[in-house]
């Protein structure tokens, strides 16, 4: 995993890198708030492709502690991602949901991320 940092209009974004599955379990997504967050980090960016699909099955709760934790601590959250034919219902909802709020985002590109993380 490597952290690679955008700086844009003085906020501070982590995109998290990696080649493989990385977010587990809800621990796994507390454990890299918790470390951009000590890092001064004002937001950070996860690809879908780096979560297990799992998380992405909301009856199992793990979405939403994850996802609360990062609302908790007021870091900002884009996840990116093909989301244009949710596999669910409920999962449509809550993407609409979230990204209605804007401060955890569902988005389709880096570049779109990056503009919701800094407006």
């Amino acid at each position: 995993m490597k952290i690679e940092s955008h700086s844009i209009n003085q906020i501070r974004i982590a995109e998290i890198i990696a080649d493989e599955i990385i977010i587990h379990s809800a621990a796994d997504g507390l454990n890299i708030l918790g470390d951009i967050y000590y890092q001064g980090f004002d937001s950070v960016i996860v690809y879908e492709k780096n979560i297990t699909p799992d998380f992405f099955q909301l009856a199992n709760g793990m979405a939403g502690e994850a996802l609360q934790k990062f609302s908790n601590y007021r870091v900002r959250l884009a996840i990116v991602g093909d989301f244009g034919v949710p596999p669910s219902k409920s999962l449509k909802q809550f993407i609409f949901e979230s990204n209605k709020t804007g401060h955890i985002n569902f988005v389709s590109s880096l570049n779109e991320a990056i503009l919701k993380l800094t407006t």
